[in-house]
């Protein structure tokens, strides 16, 4: 189960990618244009929102099936914080992405109170931008590309 937890977790990761910057630019070129919010502008941020979250859970189900996990529960926190690959895995991957799917939420939240389209767009445009910025911040490159 593991495996084909990782392996969706990993193709997911480039739908959440795809169109957090989709999401992004298409609220940041909204803003600029001054053109009203619509509900394909809607439509985008929710699609970004429903991955990431999505993505978010498949994440914590690998956190906790991990055998870096096991890593921790046998050795501790103080060794796995002298292990790189253990801390990015166990700590610094899982920190920052609920960071910025945190960010991404607050974004799509404060575009359903905002009543101007350019509030909108800047809600959604700026924050799920950061967002993105953080979990590329903290992807295992190396592992995810090979």
């Amino acid at each position: 189960m593991y495996s084909t937890v990782q392996e969706l977790h990993s193709y997911l990761a480039f739908a959440v990618l795809v169109f957090l910057l989709l999401a992004g630019l298409n609220a940041i070129m909204g803003l600029k244009a001054k053109r009203p919010f619509i509900k394909k502008d809607k439509s985008v941020a929710l699609i970004a929102l429903a991955f990431a979250h999505t993505q978010f859970v498949l994440g914590a189900i690998l956190l906790f099936t991990s055998p870096y996990f096991d890593v921790v529960k046998q050795s501790g926190m103080g060794a796995a914080m002298k292990d790189s690959t253990v801390r990015l895995y166990v700590i610094e991957h899982p920190l920052i992405n609920l960071i910025a799917l945190t960010l991404i939420t607050i974004g799509w939240s404060q575009h359903k109170r905002a009543t101007e389209s350019e509030a909108k767009f800047k809600k959604i445009g700026y924050l799920y931008i950061i967002g993105l910025v953080l979990l590329l911040s903290r992807i295992p490159w190396s592992a995810w590309l090979s």
